[in-house]
């Protein structure tokens, strides 16, 4: 923060003055003043103790009559218990307000060509299914996590690895050969992933009538399993096309085809993007070389079936399998290709998984084993480990084909945007072109919105109806807090009033108002922040916050018919300024923020 800078300097200098000592800067930290006390930043004073030889109280009150005599930063202090609470000046406040408007990318540290590089992995869909409410969440925070490592000053590679083979892949595609009769998306109207998902779905229905079958004949539920010719016809099928099968591998190529453009219509719609796509096909083949080597060089070892094992005992961990007896791999054979392929592929400071909490175990036992295959990036990667997301009827399943699929989800938010909004009236001075594009904003920015909000870590129930709320802790509330101000804007320049870059240093501010610019002067550290701990729900909180206190503000005092000019000038920077860190907020949510509503 502009002014928090500032003062931490003059305390300094009264240090030096005071005491005739040099402080650390590092020492000189300020916090927000607790609400029940009056200030905006507090001073603890305890760590100056030495250097005043005084008690706590003696020496709080020492620095705050220095500050308030030697400073136009400080209008006021309070000392309770040596802390020092310090009421920033409406000038001081003034002038970081002008700071933060000179800067159209305030919040946001530059990329360089020195800057480190992240690549950040998200999505991982399967070929055999469409994206679901379950990949939503992670596509989501994938971006979002993205936006907010590059307005940290960061590289970002976002990348994404297929699960493109494998006896789940295998099922799609014989249930599509023994009963598709040649149907395709063209011919049916479906989009590929949609297609590929039913076939996927009427596998397992066929199976467990199968299986069914098999136990009304007296065998046990493990014997029908066991000799389920359906099933083991989707092995032979992925035997092979791991031998090769031109067959089968040319049906694989033709309907994963299918697949991949309905994915990329669904992250079109959803507004996310990769830098690289990394497919299993091709990284399994690279893990298993690897841990071939490594078994040649005794990191690993084989059992007397043939499959090869880790052994992590030493680390807390168990035995790890790595590849069956039969050859075949598994998945962390896959994830230790795919981290060599990138790795090779870029100079790589920080890779970051984007994969949900039941992988924790995964990723832990991938770092370790890179490390001891002797990558050096093995112990450096992070696992952005989120909760799951449920709707209020529970969980979902693949299989069953009771998952919530992306594409009826987001339809189902924009057309609830449609139904809200015109029964609010929010669409009555809109062309229907207007309408339409705002409805899309607000419903994919409600989407959007109560899931990243949410910590990540924590599980979380998504309710359609909540997220479209005009009112509370929602995106549209905050898409038409943006409206509103822009509202305001348009009239000011109807009415020929200019906005100046900065206002008049003598006005004396509110309390609401100095507590709107502290607000939006904390956007760099709650940016910052978010980087740091890699929680993008901090934006949120955030941007409502600051949402919040403008709709009170606008409330409470007047803007256009404020009667002195200065203080009107001053209320319309300080209304512009709000809109622009909203929308540059929301940008990081993937959130698009409408000019009118």
């Amino acid at each position: 923060m502009h002014v928090e800078n500032d003062i931490q300097q003059a305390i300094i200098k009264a240090i030096k003055d005071l005491y005739s000592s040099d402080a650390d800067p590092a020492g000189i930290t300020l916090q927000k003043t607790k609400k029940e006390f009056k200030g905006h930043l507090t001073f603890v004073t305890f760590p100056l103790l030495k250097l005043s030889r005084k008690n706590p109280q003696q020496t709080a009150q020492e620095i705050g009559d220095y500050l308030l005599a030697n400073t136009d930063l400080i209008s006021d202090f309070n000392v309770i218990n040596g802390f020092l609470n310090l009421s920033v000046s409406s000038a001081a406040w003034i002038e970081t307000l002008a700071f933060i408007a000179r800067r159209p990318d305030y919040g946001f540290t530059p990329v360089t060509d020195q800057s480190p590089l992240y690549m950040v992995e998200y999505s991982s869909p399967n070929t055999n299914k469409p994206l679901h409410l379950g990949h939503v969440r992670n596509n989501l925070l994938g971006h979002s996590l993205s936006e907010v490592l590059k307005a940290n000053g960061k590289k970002v590679v976002k990348t994404n690895i297929v699960n493109d083979r494998g006896i789940h892949i295998c099922k799609s595609m014989l249930a599509w050969q023994k009963w598709g009769n040649g149907e395709t998306p063209g011919s049916s109207g479906k989009k590929g992933d949609h297609l590929i998902g039913d076939y996927y779905v009427l596998f397992d229905k066929k199976y467990k009538s199968e299986v069914a079958g098999g136990i009304s004949r007296g065998l046990s539920k493990d014997e029908a399993e066991e000799q389920s010719s359906l099933m083991a016809e989707a092995r032979e099928m992925l035997r092979r096309w791991e031998a090769g099968d031109e067959e089968v591998v040319s049906l694989w190529k033709r309907m994963n085809g299918w697949v991949y453009a309905g994915f990329d219509e669904t992250y079109r719609k959803l507004g996310v993007s990769f830098d690289k796509i990394y497919y299993e096909s091709d990284t399994y083949l690279v893990g298993k070389e690897v841990v071939l080597r490594g078994l040649k060089e005794g990191v690993f070892y084989r059992k007397d079936d043939g499959s090869v094992w880790a052994d992590l005992t030493d680390c807390g961990l168990d035995h790890k399998l790595l590849l069956r007896s039969d050859g075949t791999s598994v998945y962390m054979t896959q994830d230790i290709g795919t981290a060599k392929l990138r790795f090779d592929d870029y100079p790589i400071d920080k890779m970051i998984y984007v994969v949900g909490n039941e992988q924790n175990y995964h990723f832990q036992v991938l770092s370790v084993l890179l490390d001891r295959l002797g990558f050096e990036f093995g112990k450096g990667l992070v696992h952005f480990s989120y909760g799951m997301v449920e709707l209020p009827e529970g969980k979902m399943k693949s299989r069953e084909g009771t998952v919530v699929d992306a594409d009826d989800l987001i339809e189902e938010m924009v057309e609830t945007a449609r139904a809200t909004s015109e029964e609010l009236g929010k669409l009555d001075d809109c062309t229907p072109e207007e309408a339409n594009e705002i409805v899309r904003m607000i419903g994919l920015g409600a989407l959007k919105y109560f899931i990243l909000k949410v910590d990540p870590k924590k599980n979380m129930t998504f309710n359609p109806k909540e997220s479209i709320d005009f009112n509370g802790n929602t995106g549209p509330f905050i898409q038409y807090t943006h409206a509103r101000i822009k509202s305001v804007l348009r009239k000011a320049e109807e009415q020929g009033l200019a906005i100046p870059e900065a206002a008049d240093a003598h006005l004396e501010l509110s309390e609401k108002e100095e507590g709107l610019i502290q607000l939006l002067a904390d956007f760099a550290d709650v940016v910052k922040q978010a980087g740091d701990e890699y929680n993008v729900s901090l934006i949120g909180n955030y941007v409502y916050a600051l949402a919040k206190e403008y709709n009170q503000f606008y409330h409470d005092f007047s803007i256009l018919k404020e009667e002195n000019a200065s203080r009107r000038a001053f209320r319309l920077l300080l209304s512009k300024n709000v809109a622009l860190i909203i929308q540059r907020g929301m940008k990081l949510f993937g959130i698009d923020v409408p000019e009118r509503m």
